[in-house]
């Protein structure tokens, strides 16, 4: 191993890195990275029909939400300095052309509105586009006779979804299927409607991971046969996490996701060093249930762990972190 090259005038000196390490105070005066509220989003469930919240087993403190305490955790998220909600929804009804997706009634349109009416001003408002919540198979797309995804008819369908969210008032687009074409096919379609404000958030690094199985059961996505692999990334391959990025990009978002986070950190940093756009992370569903359910068996100090974890993230180069703890980080561990 090559020596570092020091300066001749500290050449012989004793270096003492410890010196500052030896108070809280000077730790953190010195501390090279920080995670704030702001660098926070929130993921919200919202189910339609429900009369009270329906707690997520495999998540504990996560609850699929009415309407109405849909309102209450958002003005929570707002009150603590949360940076924005991600709204995921859940219909009353699916079939297999996701029908529901772009009913300008639908769940998410009408908890759109209502965000918007209520937090816009404080909070991003983030609508995640995708089909598997609405269809009743649970795949990302429209399928093709043989069962797999059809490509074309899934992009037409993310076209509609992504007027009806934004025309909801929606700031942000976020299409997660992961179909080659999305970003362009979703940005024209909403330049077309007028909505050229609307940004798009890419999914661009989204791997096939065993990760999401909370996420499923929360949002009722869990595909009726296969799985998502065809679609979406091997989790051996970090090029190609570059070249979705690229892809993307050129397409017109206007950031992009790498998802999910504990496992592929140097994804992350290797998309933060190529991209002079916003870099947002997803912890996912996953990584938070790993850590509560250590944490309830007493194996780890819980506090301590969600504290660590979020600031990986932002270590290795993301500039927003998606987590369910975004509310108890910004109300009490950022403090």
């Amino acid at each position: 191993m090559t020596a570092l090259a020091l300066p001749n005038f500290i050449e012989g000196m004793t270096i003492r890195p410890r010196r500052l390490r030896r108070a809280a105070a000077l730790r953190d005066l010195v501390a090279e990275h920080r995670v704030s509220p702001g660098d926070l989003v929130l993921p919200l469930f919202v189910k339609e029909g429900l009369t009270d919240p329906v707690p997520v087993a495999s998540m504990p403190g996560v609850v699929q939400h009415t309407r109405d305490s849909l309102r209450k955790a958002a003005a929570r998220a707002a009150e603590a300095g949360v940076g924005g909600l991600i709204l995921f929804g859940i219909p009353a009804a699916k079939d297999a052309h996701g029908s529901g997706a772009d009913d300008s009634d639908g769940v998410v349109q009408r908890s759109l509105r209502d965000l918007v009416s209520d937090v816009g001003d404080a909070c991003v408002i983030v609508a995640d586009l995708c089909l598997c919540e609405y269809t009743d198979h649970g795949h990302c797309g429209l399928l093709a006779p043989d069962g797999t995804v059809a490509e074309e008819a899934t992009l037409d369908r993310y076209r509609s979804v992504a007027v009806s969210q934004a025309a909801a008032g929606a700031h942000v687009i976020a299409p997660s299927g992961m179909m080659d074409g999305q970003v362009g096919a979703i940005r024209d379609a909403l330049d077309l409607a007028g909505l050229t404000g609307t940004a798009i958030l890419a999914y661009s690094a989204k791997y096939a991971s065993a990760f999401y199985g909370p996420f499923r059961q929360a949002a009722e996505s869990a595909p009726a046969f296969g799985d998502r692999s065809a679609y979406q990334q091997s989790p051996a391959n970090s090029d190609e996490a570059l070249r979705e990025v690229e892809l993307d990009l050129a397409e017109g978002a206007d950031a992009v996701m790498v998802k999910p986070a504990l496992g592929y950190l140097d994804v992350v940093r290797r998309v933060a060093d190529a991209v002079r756009v916003p870099v947002a992370v997803y912890q996912v569903s996953g990584e938070y249930a790993m850590v509560e359910a250590a944490a309830a068996r007493g194996w780890l100090d819980r506090r301590r762990a969600i504290a660590e974890s979020l600031l990986s993230i932002r270590r290795a180069g993301a500039d927003l972190v998606l987590t369910y703890w975004a509310v108890e980080a910004a109300e009490e561990l950022l403090r």
